[in-house]
């Protein structure tokens, strides 16, 4: 039973098929990396993967195209999801290109189907679950652009999300599943998925120093097959995320805001969180595990392009043919998890009444040795330094792990004619409900006279230390080692210590132009920031606090 592969990356698609007995015959992609490493896992040593824009060939002749897609019984693909996708301009990407590559897709799929005699009988196509808002029921030939089609009209009969856990993939990744194949089952529940722990326990550490010695044997936790330690590629190496940028991930994964709160580092008990297709480590969507050192220092790490594999279900033997841990990663992050398009296709196969059962799920693969491959064991990793910023870098921040019944309080810089500005507001919620309020009168009549001297007190001390607007920019431009004086994020630090050390400030108060009770933690953490910026705009003038 033969199958092409479109948009087929480094095969993530193909290999469940493969191993569930199917023969790929064609499969296409425009990322050369891809196409090797497609080509190196898949094909028995036939170059099946070649080089080809899916949209031009679409839209070829129909004796040209047939020599692009010759007749099968199946034909998937994943068209890229990155226009898609909310971690891409929170969502809010222009979704032209990626609706442009979905309609190539089913272009070809109608053609093959509109085919007197056609042999396809399913076609499955993958992508983010958002992507489904701009998948149609059916498809015209005026739809397709298409206008020899005729009357014939493309049904998309199935339109799904599935989660990945349930079908034996170690990671928690939602994705829609649309076109014509047969029911899918989840294999399992919450309570026999597998866990990113359990995958690191599989694979063993990262060793650099001493894999080459070790005899110890690796059993892959999904398909069962055996390897030598020494034998594991792209394991044994540590990639450390430098400080600068794991804290950054942390506030974003801990103390965004308005979102949810995420494990830092990730949390073994549970499937790994969806992986990316970009290596970063200073995002809220980064992927960090924790460092073992001798100190008691914080450290993190990367996770091994192994491990992100192994998670996305690809066997422990499969290579990945980029000269970076960067590209690398981009090929898992991209591709479609195996263990599930292997079970898409033991559905198509039981629908077929079984004709064929040449099932491979545990085999081992062999590769063409003289093809280089970069192998990143052993590999030292110099870690990453920090660049200083522009002076004209923005800044939006809130005190810091302080958020009380959704308030927050930010601090912002803006530009006006090239000099800088620093403002702050309070924040409500997010979205539709999200407010924002300024120029708030706070009555020091709210405080104790104990709480209105050591306040006072604060601010004089943040004013004569910053000392100006200017002062607090350059700071923060500055590396964090670099730095000699108060920046913003060390501003908020203490403020929010400031807050945590004095308990009274638990307790309510009205405020006018908000026109409700909030806490005083916010109130006070407003007034702080307000009479501190009233006091640097005006640092040359004797300047008492309002």
């Amino acid at each position: 039973m033969k199958v092409i592969d479109l948009f087929c990356g480094a095969g993530g698609f193909s290999e469940g098929f493969e191993r569930a007995g199917f023969e790929i015959v064609k499969a296409y992609d425009i990322w050369a990396p891809a196409i090797l490493t497609h080509n190196q896992n898949h094909g028995n040593g036939k170059e099946i993967a070649f080089r080809g824009d899916i949209y031009e060939i679409s839209m070829l002749e129909n004796e040209e195209f047939e020599k692009y897609i010759p007749d099968t019984e199946v034909i998937i693909g994943s068209p890229p999801c990155i226009a898609f996708s909310n971690s891409n301009r929170s969502g809010k990407a222009d979704k032209t290109q990626g609706v442009k590559l979905i309609q190539a897709f089913l272009r070809i799929v109608a053609r093959k189907m509109n085919k007197p005699n056609s042999k396809l009988r399913y076609w499955v196509m993958e992508n983010v679950e958002n992507s489904l808002a701009f998948v149609e029921d059916n498809y015209t030939a005026e739809d397709l652009n298409w206008p020899e089609l005729g009357d014939f009209v493309l049904s998309v009969p199935q339109k799904n999300i599935f989660n990945m856990k349930y079908f034996g993939v170690p990671t928690n990744r939602k994705r829609s599943i649309c076109g014509f194949y047969p029911e899918l089952k989840e294999l399992n529940g919450d309570k026999e998925i597998i866990t990113l722990g359990e995958v690191q326990k599989a694979l063993g550490k990262p060793a650099p120093l001493n894999y080459m010695n070790s005899s110890k044997v690796i059993i892959d936790p999904i398909y069962g097959i055996e390897i030598l330690n020494r034998d594991l590629t792209d394991h044994h190496y540590v990639k450390e995320v430098p400080y600068f940028e794991w804290i950054k991930a942390k506030r974003q994964k801990q103390d965004k805001g308005y979102m949810g709160k995420m494990s830092f580092p990730e949390n073994k008990d549970k499937p790994a969180r969806t992986i990316m297709a970009t290596l970063s480590g200073a995002a809220r969507e980064s992927m960090i595990f924790e460092l073992e050192v001798e100190n008691l220092r914080e450290k993190y790490r990367f996770p091994t392009i192994r491990e992100a594999a192994t998670l996305m279900s690809f066997p422990i033997d499969f290579r990945f043919y980029g000269e970076s841990d960067a590209v690398k990663y981009k090929m898992v992050g991209n591709a479609v998890a195996p263990k599930f398009s292997y079970e898409i296709a033991r559905a198509i196969r039981k629908a077929l009444n079984g004709k064929f059962s040449n099932d491979k799920f545990s085999v081992k693969k062999a590769f063409k040795e003289d093809i280089s491959f970069t192998n990143l064991n052993g590999i030292v990793f110099e870690l990453k330094k920090e660049k200083p910023k522009k002076f004209e870098s923005k800044y939006s921040y809130h005190v810091p792990y302080l958020i009380e019944k959704a308030y927050r309080v930010g601090l912002e810089n803006q530009f006006i004619d090239g000099e800088v500005k620093w403002k702050t507001k309070i924040h409500y919620s997010q979205g539709r409900n999200a407010k924002v309020y300024e120029d708030i009168f706070v009555n020091l009549c709210l405080y104790e006279s104990d709480e209105i001297l050591q306040i006072i007190n604060f601010i004089k001390e943040y004013i004569r230390e910053i000392r100006s607007f200017e002062n607090l920019q350059n700071q923060y431009c500055k590396t964090f080692e670099d730095r000699d004086g108060l920046g913003p994020d060390e501003l908020l630090n203490n403020i929010r210590d400031f807050i945590e050390s004095n308990k009274g400030l638990s307790r309510l108060a009205f405020i006018k132009e908000i026109g409700k009770e909030i806490s005083m933690k916010i109130i006070t953490s407003y007034y702080l920031l307000e009479n501190i910026l009233r006091g640097l705009e005006n640092a040359n003038k004797n300047t008492g606090i309002k």
